[in-house]
């Protein structure tokens, strides 16, 4: 038996827009249900919103999120979670890095850090934080 774990992004009225970015920095699948789509309409002008969506690439990259209907509480907060992404290389990971800093606010600058060949933080046009590395062995 195995358990997987996936970033669950909620959004209030954004959901689409990030879906849409986070497959242009990261390749893969895009997957859209509104809440119109699965006949669940609370309020008419959330009928196109997203209520289940996804980001699923070849590469390993799964995010889903959706659109916190208006009648539920909803507070973006601030370093509530990050999202991690590691790749092989330097060039891989600052290549995912290059577009994902397009309107976002550079936290940690990438570069070299004690743990690995680079290192970088920051929080995209959508206020999620992403934290991307280069993966290295552990030499504990």
């Amino acid at each position: 038996m195995s358990v997987t774990t996936t970033t669950h992004l909620n959004f209030r009225g954004q959901a689409r827009a990030a879906l849409e970015f986070y497959q242009s920095v990261f390749g893969g699948h895009i997957a859209v249900v509104t809440y119109k789509d699965a006949g669940n309409v609370q309020e008419e002008s959330e009928a196109d919103q997203v209520m289940w969506g996804q980001v699923l690439a070849e590469n390993g990259f799964h995010v889903m999120a959706y659109d916190v209907p208006s009648r539920m509480g909803y507070d973006q907060g601030e370093n509530s979670f990050f999202v991690s992404v590691r790749g092989k290389t330097a060039e891989e990971v600052t290549g995912h890095w290059e577009k994902l800093s397009d309107g976002a606010t550079v936290v940690v600058p990438m570069g070299p850090a004690g743990w690995a060949p680079a290192y970088g933080m920051l929080r995209d046009r959508f206020g999620v934080v992403w934290v991307l590395d280069v993966e290295v062995e552990y030499n504990g």
